[in-house]
């Protein structure tokens, strides 16, 4: 009985395995391989060794988008956490039909296309014609040809899908022990050392959550500047080293130039980024991270 058990848990997790084999650890073999060669799809690959690595170490664009990558980054996460979580206090404050009446409108904006997002953030930050701009009258900056603003454009157009993360805090907030609340607030504590001393604590593996999907989201954006700066009616009219982000540069390498050995080499340079901040944020999570019985 035990062994035919065992044979049936195979049998349903086949499908996951064979998915997990074809469509992720297949590729992620197959590019690690390519990355130590030179390959154009073209013609056959031919073995380079570490030459792949040594030129991206070397090349200024790298840099220049990886920088790009990181700044944005930097912005769009803490962003992105404090927004969410103040309109999530809002929604666990509000009644039940209202809460979710709001919480619909706050997560329609995540199954938005992000193609459809990037088409937005030129209607919305067009310097010319943009929405934005006709409210902010001469003070607007030109979001999408200025270097220096067309980041922070790109993050209020990234605030757009921050529905999932509202429903994550929302979730958090009301599981946190009322008689927690009750008993700070018999002590004399204000409504914002309540908020600090109690609500925090208690949502911290909600918010270290957050934090390291929306670090790894950040550090793979594509889509919505593609579309925006980098589509073909767009490059030329919107072109800019500012909007280079890294894995736009990827794409450059592997589907425009098809250097695909070096695409790969990218590829994986930005996993051991992402792991090396994984691990660090997972790190640092141990002092600051509290969870139920802990």
């Amino acid at each position: 009985m035990a062994r035919r058990e065992t044979w049936a848990a195979y049998g349903f997790l086949s499908p996951w395995i064979v998915g997990f084999l074809v469509f992720l650890a297949g590729p992620m073999v197959a590019s690690l391989v390519l990355s130590f060669t030179d390959y154009d799809v073209l013609t056959g690959a031919e073995f380079v060794g570490a030459d792949n690595y040594r030129t991206l170490f070397g090349d200024p664009r790298v840099r220049t988008s990886l920088g790009n990558t990181l700044f944005y980054t930097a912005l769009h996460v803490p962003l992105t956490m404090v927004v969410s979580l103040a309109l999530a206090l809002l929604l666990n404050r509000a009644g039940r039909r209202s809460a979710g009446f709001f919480r619909t409108v706050f997560y329609l904006p995540t199954v938005t296309p992000k193609v459809a997002v990037g088409v937005l953030f030129l209607l919305l930050f067009n310097g010319q014609s943009g929405l934005v701009n006709q409210v902010l009258g001469p003070i607007g900056p030109d979001w999408t040809a200025d270097p220096a603003w067309i980041k922070p454009g790109l993050v209020l157009i990234g605030a757009w899908s921050l529905g999932s993360t509202v429903i994550i805090y929302l979730a958090a907030l009301r599981d946190v022990p009322r008689d927690l609340h009750e008993a700070a607030q018999m002590d004399g504590a204000s409504a914002w050392a309540r908020f600090r001393a109690v609500t925090v604590p208690s949502i911290s593996g909600a918010l270290f959550f957050t934090l390291i999907i929306n670090t790894i989201s950040g550090l793979q954006t594509f889509d919505e500047v593609y579309t925006a700066f980098y589509g073909s009616a767009n490059q030329q009219t919107y072109g800019s080293d500012a909007a280079l982000f890294y894995v736009v540069y990827l794409f450059q390498q592997a589907f425009q130039f098809l250097h695909i050995g070096y695409a790969s080499a990218l590829a994986w340079l930005l996993f051991g980024i992402i792991m090396a901040v994984t691990l660090v944020q997972v790190r640092l999570s141990r002092r600051f991270v509290h969870y139920g019985g802990g």
